[in-house]
């Protein structure tokens, strides 16, 4: 048993995750196929459960995670010390999470995941992933407009706490870590300054614990993305299958656009040298990330190739790339518009423009808890999908179909995050003179 359990652990968990969901999708093909939905509801209810104590568990940890990781980012600004670079690089960070937003939104409605899905088999879905008593509604009567979205941002940060309202948190959470910075910066000589310190240490230790809790939960996942796709595949069979390749496909042109258009532009507007040579320069940290699906884990590699590639200095590269690592990641403001899509076009959503503003607004500001850790952009569906009226129940049946193909999506879009990491470092070090090498030859490069 041991030597069975240390072969398993052996394994790559991406590729335990995906075999998971190949072999649940057979499974419940299978049974779709050869049962009828009598039977599929009486079986699935045995075998969901172990999926719901997955979804139950992202649940649990999401707040803490996007609070912690949140106080830590903006503590960690050194404001007075960068001045004018420091809002730079911010801005930058800030401009390309709305520019992924929007492509994103705009690519969620070119491809349209889910158009023209029975709505029925939906619901059966849910029924089964979730409380067998709720009641499954086809439109969001709590859906907010922009101006209330607005204001539903400032609220009692104890009440959004136990209310779970993530948009109240997030705000909170940034404020609180910039008012403490703004107090060590003012009054370094105050003597709540080391007050403030062990404070920041404290929360940065929580949100540390909390990353490791994500490792485990992430090592029970295969289990959990098994039981989900024997549920959405044999209660809805292959008609699922048009949907997670939409969004699959969706997400990975949207990635890819921002990568090789997006900021190969703004390359070549802003510094005025070959987006290629800078691509090339920084094709490790890319391919690591897309190993890892972690811009944290990632994160030495980024400033190794900063400081030797593209020869950006140190006090730039120190605090740019840390700081991206924990706020900048437009893969997941890519990816989160293409499940908010699928779910409107399930549960009987219309989206509206204002809607729509909400929804890239929303997703900026979630992007920013995502906190740098494998499978971060799963938690941050919860704020999206519940931002958009669902109930818990739709939001568990979204979540679910995100967990089957999310590792692969993971790959893309942390590489995505870290190259967005490096390209603004990069723009912002060659408009501020804080690169070594004013030429940034070939030869450098290789």
């Amino acid at each position: 048993m041991k030597q069975l359990l240390a072969w398993y652990f052996k394994i790559s968990l991406v590729t335990r995750i995906f075999t998971a969901f190949l072999l649940g999708s057979v499974a419940g093909g299978l049974l779709w196929a050869v049962t009828d939905s009598a039977t599929v509801q009486n079986i699935v209810t045995y075998i969901s459960p172990f999926g719901t104590v997955l979804i139950n568990m992202l649940k649990m940890i999401v707040i803490p995670v996007i609070f912690f990781s949140l106080i830590v980012g903006a503590s960690s600004l050194p404001l007075k010390r960068f001045g004018k670079i420091g809002v730079k690089v911010i801005s930058w960070y800030l401009l390309c999470s709305v520019l992924a937003a929007i492509v994103g939104v705009v690519l969620a409605l070119a491809f349209n995941p889910g158009g023209g899905a029975d709505l029925k088999g939906w619901e059966n879905l849910a029924v089964a992933v979730g409380d067998q008593s709720t009641e499954i509604v086809d439109s969001a009567a709590g859906q907010k407009g922009l101006i209330a979205l607005l204001v539903n941002m400032f609220q009692n940060p104890f009440q959004a706490l136990a209310n779970g309202n993530f948009l109240s948190i997030i705000v909170f959470a940034i404020l609180f870590g910039l008012a403490m910075r703004v107090i060590i910066e003012n009054n370094p000589d105050s003597m709540n300054v080391p007050i403030i310190e062990q404070l920041i240490a404290l929360i940065t230790t929580a949100r540390d614990v909390m990353f490791k809790l994500v490792d485990w939960i992430l090592e029970y996942s295969p289990i959990g993305v098994f039981a989900l796709s024997i549920v959405n595949f044999g209660l809805y069979g292959p008609n699922i299958v048009g949907p997670y390749i939409k969004v699959t496909l969706g997400i990975i042109v949207g990635i890819l656009f921002m990568v090789f258009i997006v900021y190969a532009i703004l390359l070549l507007l802003v510094t005025r040298r070959s987006p290629y040579l800078v691509f090339r320069a920084i094709q490790e940290a890319m391919i690591t990330a897309f190993i890892t699906r972690s811009s944290a884990a990632t994160l030495p590699v980024s400033m190794r190739v900063a400081s030797e590639e593209l020869r950006i200095r140190n006090e730039l590269v120190s605090f740019s790339l840390p700081l991206g690592a924990t706020i900048n990641m437009d893969g997941v403001c890519v990816h989160l518009p293409m499940f908010a899509v699928l779910a409107a076009n399930m549960f009987g959503i219309e989206l509206s423009a204002a809607s729509l503003i909400a929804l890239t607004l929303t997703t900026v500001l979630a992007s920013i808890g995502a906190g740098g850790v494998p499978g971060g952009s799963l938690m941050l569906l919860f704020i999206i999908l519940e931002g958009m009226g669902l109930n818990g129940i739709q939001v568990a049946v979204i979540v679910a179909l995100a967990l089957g193909i999310n590792p692969i999506l993971d790959m893309f879009e942390t590489a995505n995050n870290v190259t967005g990491d490096l390209v603004c470092t990069y723009a912002v070090a060659k408009t501020e003179n804080m690169i070594d090498e004013e030429s940034m030859s070939e030869e450098a490069i290789k």
